[in-house]
């Protein structure tokens, strides 16, 4: 996987799990909209860019059977593996979201801090992709990006930022924004940092709908 996914894992290394600036022991706003799209635990699950997120912990406790955690650093998923124990069943996909081939359909795409890195139209289409392909007809998308006011870095890295009605744009026609939220989080260091978040469901198939 080459520079990305040594650049990532010398951050994990460096900073540490819980010193990362996106690191949360409580993922409130993901389970918040966990609930609202009314994925549950029949639901199969991909978590991209999940690395030593607690959002899995989370989703077993609660019953899920079928999750997968995608991440391009195996430091952060090795961590993840080791909090979680041998015998939970999760699938660690050791990927570069932009080289991957998905096999398979999910219920419910989750994404907290990918997105916003990419900041080259060509990888942005890419991942959209790679979400279609991955995404079972009717299902659901859980996407968080930098909101408008947001930092322009992070990590070192540039990044892109959002308004709710950016994010929803960005996810074009095949699928239904359901509900947008902003969340101030907090890094480790103290400093806040605004998110965009969309719950979206893919339209003209399943259950997506929304009142006017």
């Amino acid at each position: 996987m080459g520079e990305r996914s040594d650049y990532w894992d010398d951050t994990y290394r460096t900073r540490g799990v819980s010193g990362v600036s996106w690191y949360q022991p409580e993922p409130t706003v993901s389970l918040e909209l966990v609930r609202l799209l009314g994925v549950g635990p029949a639901d199969s699950v991909i978590d991209v860019g999940g690395g030593a997120s607690m959002l899995v912990d989370h989703l077993v406790a609660q019953g899920f059977t079928d999750i997968s955690v995608l991440d391009v650093s195996g430091v952060a998923l090795e961590a993840a593996k080791r909090r979680l124990g041998s015998a939970t069943a999760v699938d660690w996909l050791h990927e570069d979201l932009l080289c991957w081939r998905p096999t398979r359909r999910f219920g419910l795409w989750h994404d907290r801090a990918v997105f916003h890195f990419l900041t080259d139209e060509a990888d942005r289409a890419r991942y959209f992709e790679v979400l279609t392909d991955a995404t079972e007809p009717g299902g659901a998308v859980i996407l968080a990006a930098f909101a408008d006011d947001g930092p322009e870095q992070c990590s070192g890295l540039p990044v892109a930022r959002y308004s709710a009605a950016e994010l929803e744009r960005a996810l074009g026609t095949a699928f239904l924004v359901l509900e947008a939220r902003r969340e101030l989080h907090t890094t480790p260091t103290g400093a806040a940092q605004p998110f965009t978040w969309v719950a979206a469901r893919a339209a003209g198939r399943g259950r997506a709908t929304r009142e006017h």
